[in-house]
């Protein structure tokens, strides 16, 4: 059995063949590259994506990539291809072509075919000299010296560099359309991610009560108020426009000073200028705001008018950390 230290070693050289790996693909970064990116962005069609074996789940990976960005796209296993799946090809559609040899038995019998359909085919593959990369329109070059593999035979090093290679692409097209975060929400609606990328405070505090005291309120009445709204703290108002707030945490600081609270009021206790949110802001700035000031509530305005409050009980129930 093999000691931890050896495990260790076969494991940061496995990561350092494939980054050098990746490393080498700067030279594969050319003027075809572009050329493919130029011409998915100016198709009115989708992008196919069409692979067998390992090179099949790198293509799947990377339509999700793509189709997540704003480039519309869809996976065809080359296997099937040639048993039906050819149909969902359109003509103004470009297929993309993963191999590492180039030259597989069905990489063979479907390039003919995909070629007599006239749309551009790239190919994304180790060989420059096989038959994939001859027949291809352009060729996106992802040729390895060694797979991590201690035989030299797993795709490991090549499957990674396929990845990378289709990452550039979804990211070269993503900057070439201007796609923004809003756009990415879009596309992102469900999950913690797209939380993070749509849901405002408004959505969130106006399930909460709306606690608030006047600022000649007695302390007695203070701390009713933060106790029925459950919330840990209150507003405190002057003529309809709040002027500070009040949170548990200032009551038990007040408490431990020993100071008489007779003839105290909100206004003697109360935080000024305290760290507030705008209603229509997104929830995960609410929760940058927390963490930085190491608060858990914050006063939530809507128009410069208090409207309520936001806790980060309510940002954590939606799983936003």
């Amino acid at each position: 059995m093999k000691s931890y230290k050896d495990i260790k070693k076969i494991a940061l050289t496995t990561i350092e063949i494939e980054l050098n790996a990746i490393k080498n693909l700067k030279k594969s970064i050319n003027d075809d590259f572009a050329k493919c990116v130029e011409l998915i962005y100016n198709t009115h069609g989708r992008v196919i994506i069409t692979g067998i074996g390992k090179s099949a789940h790198i293509a799947s990976k990377i339509v999700s990539t793509l189709n997540s960005t704003g480039t519309p796209a869809i996976f065809m296993h080359a296997a099937d291809a040639i048993h039906g799946d050819l149909g969902i090809i359109r003509k103004d559609d470009i297929i993309i072509c993963i191999s590492k040899s180039g030259n597989s038995p069905e990489i063979k019998v479907l390039v003919p075919l995909l070629k007599l359909r006239e749309n551009k085919l790239i190919a994304l593959v180790g060989n420059k000299e096989s038959f994939l990369a001859k027949h291809a329109d352009y060729i996106i070059d992802s040729t390895v010296k060694q797979e991590a593999c201690p035989n030299n035979l797993t795709p490991t090093s090549s499957t990674t560099a396929q990845l990378v290679l289709g990452d550039a692409l979804a990211v070269s097209l993503l900057k070439y359309r201007g796609f923004s975060a809003s756009d990415f929400a879009k596309f992102h609606p469900g999950g913690t991610l797209g939380k993070k990328l749509y849901l405002r405070v408004e959505d969130l505090y106006k399930n909460n009560e709306k606690p608030e005291v006047f600022s000649n309120d007695d302390i007695t009445t203070v701390i009713l108020e933060i106790s029925s709204k459950r919330l840990g703290a209150t507003a405190v108002m002057e003529n309809n426009k709040m002027i500070g707030i009040i949170t548990d945490g200032d009551l038990r600081r007040m408490l431990h000073r020993k100071i008489s609270i007779e003839g105290l009021t909100a206004k003697d206790i109360m935080t000024v200028n305290s760290k507030s949110i705008d209603a229509k802001s997104l929830v995960v700035d609410a929760l940058d705001i927390m963490r930085k000031n190491n608060i858990t509530q914050l006063p939530v305005l809507d128009n410069n008018k208090y409207v309520g409050i936001i806790h980060l009980h309510d940002i954590l129930k939606e799983g936003i950390l």
